[in-house]
This record gives C-alpha cells, sequence and structure tokens, in this order.
C-alpha cells in the first residue's frame, strides 16, 4: 500500500484538489445564489408590513445554515467520490499487487520447477554415471576374473603336466627297475634251475651210480631184516609167507605209514607184518643220503 501510494501520489493529490475546487466552486454558487435571491429593490409606495430586523437577521441566519449544510453535504459527497475513487485505487493496487504476487509465485514456481528438474536431470547424470561406472567395474572385474582363471587353468595345466611327465619318468624308471629286478630275477631263476638242474643231474648219477652198487641192496637188507626181527609170527602164518610191503618214512628214518599191498597170508599175517614196520621205526639210516627214499617197497621173504 505505501508503494502504491509513493506510486500515485500526484493523481491523488489532483484528484483531491480536483474535489476541493468543485466543492469550493458549489459553496460559492449557493452563497451568490443567496445573495442574488435578496435583489435590492425601489421603495415603491406600497401598503407595507414593517419587518423587525431580528426576523431578518433570523431568516439570514437559517439560510447561511442552509448553505453551509449544502456545502458540507457537497464535502461528504465529495469525501465519499474521493474515498471511493481511493478504494477503487487500493482494489487495484491490491489487484494489480495480488496479481504481481501470483507472477512472482508463478515465476518462484517455475525456478523451483526448473530446480527440481535440473536437479532430477542431475540425479539422472548421476544415476547414469554411476550405473556406467559399475557396469565398467563389473566388466574390469569379470574380466579381471577371467584372467585369473586363465592363469590359474594355465597354471593347473602346467602343473598337471608337470605331475604327468614327473609320472611317467617314475613310471618309466619304476618299470626299467622293475623290468632290470625281472631280468636279474630271471637270470637268478634261470641260474638257480640251472644248478639245481646240474645238481639233480649229478645227483641222479650219483644216485643211479649208488643203486647200481652194492651198497642199495644191503640198505634194503638191512631194512628187511629190521622188519623181520620185529616181526611176531602169528599162529596161523604158514611156511612159505612171501608180502610186499609198502612204507612211507620222513628223514630219520621214522615210518609214517605201512601196507601190505600183496601177500599169500591171510590177514592175521597181514596185520602182524604192518605191526612189525611200526615197531621197526626208526628205520636204519641209508649209508649214502642219495639210497634215502621216502616211499619204500620192501619184499617180506622171511626166513624159516
Amino acid at each position: 500500500m505505501p508503494g502504491f501510494l509513493r506510486e500515485h501520489s500526484w493523481p491523488i493529490v489532483f484528484s483531491v484538489a480536483l474535489h476541493g475546487l468543485l466543492a469550493a466552486a458549489l459553496l460559492a454558487a449557493t452563497l451568490m445564489s443567496i445573495h442574488s435571491a435578496l435583489p435590492t429593490l425601489q421603495p415603491i409606495p406600497v401598503d407595507a408590513v414593517v419587518i423587525d430586523s431580528q426576523v431578518l437577521h433570523a431568516a439570514q441566519h437559517a439560510l447561511t445554515e442552509r448553505a453551509e449544510q449544502e456545502a458540507a453535504r457537497v464535502r461528504a459527497a465529495a469525501e465519499q467520490k474521493a474515498a471511493a475513487d481511493a478504494a477503487a485505487a487500493q482494489a487495484v493496487a491490491d489487484a494489480q499487487m495480488a496479481a504481481e504476487q501470483q507472477k512472482a509465485a508463478e515465476q518462484a514456481k517455475a525456478a523451483a520447477a526448473d530446480v527440481e528438474r535440473a536437479k532430477q536431470a542431475e540425479a539422472t547424470r548421476v544415476m547414469q554415471a554411476q550405473t556406467q561406472a559399475q557396469k565398467a567395474a563389473a566388466a574390469k572385474h569379470a574380466e579381471d576374473l577371467k584372467r585369473a582363471e586363465d592363469a590359474k587353468r594355465a597354471e593347473d595345466a602346467k602343473r598337471a603336466d608337470d605331475a604327468k611327465r614327473a609320472d611317467d619318468a617314475k613310471r618309466a624308471a619304476d618299470t626299467k627297475q622293475a623290468d632290470d629286478a625281472k631280468r636279474a630275477a630271471d637270470l637268478k631263476a634261470k641260474a638257480e634251475r640251472e644248478s639245481e638242474l646240474q645238481r639233480q643231474l649229478a645227483d641222479e648219477e650219483h644216485r643211479s651210480a649208488v643203486e647200481a652198487s652194492p651198497a642199495r641192496a644191503q640198505y634194503v637188507a638191512r631194512l628187511a631184516a629190521r622188519i623181520q626181527n620185529a616181526w611176531i609170527k602169528p599162529p596161523s602164518a604158514r611156511a612159505g609167507l612171501d608180502c610186499v610191503v609198502n612204507i612211507t618214512q620222513i628223514p630219520g628214518g621214522e615210518v609214517t605209514s605201512a601196507h601190505v599191498s600183496q601177500c599169500n597170508g591171510d590177514a592175521a599175517a597181514r596185520q602182524s607184518i604192518e605191526n612189525a614196520v611200526y615197531r621197526a621205526s626208526p628205520l636204519p639210516a641209508p649209508p649214502d643220503p642219495a639210497l634215502f627214499e621216502r616211499n619204500l617197497v620192501i619184499h617180506f621173504h622171511p626166513d624159516e
């Protein structure tokens, strides 16, 4: 409001001055009409009643009061018009101020909207930049992982290849060692077999020589004599008893089994011969170890 008054001070002053002049002119016209209503008359000889001066003054006073009331009414009308003009001006000022405030509010709202749009655009730009940075970081991380995995696979492949070469070398060495050991074992076994064969050949030759000598016959005769000395002749045994006894012995001459396979005697005679073999155990040792036989066949023919 003060700004409006400062801005329109001269038109308001001019309006008030103009209304004041109009009121003054109206008042002057009223006074002049009052004075003109009482023109100076030439004395005419008439029959008239003399009016008291007091009555005249009272009439003049009434006219003056009427003029003042009219002037007051004119002033009140002028003041009302001035107030109405001021109210209209105030309304115009208020409307202008409201329009300016609305315009300012709209401008502020538009500015705020621009700021908000700028913020949103900046936030979108920052988000896009962050997204691109995250994508770039993720791509770099994936690339680093791929390189690390490739390096690990290459290292694993190298270790596996080294391990395979070492294992192949070890297997080759083990195979060579096994082959060498097998060849050595084969050579040793062959030598042992040859040695054993030579020993067996020598033993066979020695055994053949010993068996062909009188020593074997003497050894068998000793065995038969030993059994015959241990034999208890049963009552049913007849003269000319002739039996074949199969004897199994172990080194040292201990008899493990005795069985009469062929005999011209009865069961008592057979059993007596087998009992004689067990009683003769241990059997005499041969004069030469080459004459030892695990399984013996003795021809039992006791002397009469």
